[in-house]
């Protein structure tokens, strides 16, 4: 089986790109890549023209973003009781930093998907 048809049947491969070698699949990865970033960077040409920048920018963004729920999840439990917070909201709270994380965790695996798909593409010169 070629990899590209391993990698774009993986669960981890985003719904929102279509499958690579396919028309326009690129422009659909690119959005995707986009949309993990927040709005501001919209308007970087830098990342808007080159894949390789704009990956590893949102896998950047991804690693901080995962670094920071951790944290969060670590030491909710500690610090949240001394911000007057009930334990029931703090049950609540730990919960969705554990959702959020399995979140986090699978964009991760898409970008690195889409990444290696990229890298594959034969380029347009």
């Amino acid at each position: 089986m070629p990899q590209t048809a391993t990698i774009t049947r993986s669960p981890d491969w985003p719904l929102q790109v279509k499958a690579p070698g396919t028309h326009d699949w690129e422009r659909t990865a690119s959005r995707w890549l986009r949309d993990l970033l927040p709005a501001r960077y919209g308007s970087y040409l830098t990342l808007n023209r080159h894949h390789v920048i704009l990956v590893r920018h949102v896998q950047l963004q991804l690693q901080h973003e995962i670094r920071a729920v951790r944290v969060a999840l670590q030491t909710s439990r500690a610090e949240l009781p001394t911000l007057g917070v009930a334990e029931s909201v703090i049950e609540n709270t730990i919960r969705m930093y554990a959702v959020e994380l399995e979140q986090l965790s699978r964009l991760a695996r898409g970008v690195r998907l889409v990444d290696e798909a990229l890298k594959a593409a034969p380029r347009k010169r």
